[in-house]
């Protein structure tokens, strides 16, 4: 299989016409490996559209929604971000061209060894995975200008959203009513404040972020 013609394509037609215009996004979609980042059986399957579940409770979002949600994001290049869930690296590898520095989360060692092993096999240096639950941060690392969460979420992340920096930005996708939607949370001084923006197609809803279960009497 010739991968890089299956990224060109997929950026040509997944990524480009759903409004995901920033040339830099587009640059590193299209030249970063996506398919390392997947079990040597998956990996003929990296550029298919559609939601790809590669390890327990792990997934690569269909690349137009990943597209959409680092867009809304809007990593610059002087901020530290925190992926909050960065599975087997792929999320990261795409943030870590866009902003300054990224501190990576996964809650198994496992998975985080083999994404940092990912990420320095790339080259990248400014990017550090760390094992930790994605729930509760790194609030020693930050505060961060973006944190970004790479799949579906049921509840607000109250603690994640305690450790951006002024201005700063959470950027994830938010599922309620089965209807899941791009969202953007935003911090000014102590005020919050949530937006939706788009459709998004997943239906997984990250392990730790599952909507909270109230009593029943």
């Amino acid at each position: 299989m010739d991968f890089a013609e299956a990224r060109r394509n997929m950026v040509e037609s997944q990524v480009r016409p759903n409004d995901v215009t920033d040339l830099r996004i587009q640059k590193a979609m299209s030249t970063t490996p996506r398919e390392i980042f997947l079990p040597a059986d998956l990996r003929d399957q990296a550029y298919v559209e559609r939601e790809i579940n590669y390890a327990p409770g792990r997934y690569l979002l269909r690349a137009r929604d990943f597209a959409k949600l680092v867009a809304l994001a809007a990593p610059q290049p002087n901020e530290l971000v925190l992926n909050a869930i960065c599975g087997s690296g792929y999320s990261t590898a795409i943030l870590a061209q866009l902003s300054e520095m990224v501190v990576s989360l996964d809650s198994d060692e496992g998975m985080a060894n083999a994404a940092q092993d990912n990420l320095t096999s790339l080259g990248f240096g400014n990017a550090a995975v760390i094992t930790g639950d994605p729930w509760k941060g790194a609030e020693n690392q930050g505060p961060f200008d973006l944190i970004f969460l790479g799949g579906a979420i049921a509840r607000r992340p109250n603690v994640l959203l305690d450790q951006l920096a002024v201005g700063g930005r959470l950027a994830t996708i938010l599922r309620k009513d089965g209807v899941s939607r791009g969202v953007l949370y935003r911090r000014s001084q102590d005020v919050v404040s949530v937006k939706e923006y788009f459709d998004a197609a997943t239906s997984s809803v990250l392990a730790g972020f599952e909507e909270e279960k109230g009593f029943v009497f």
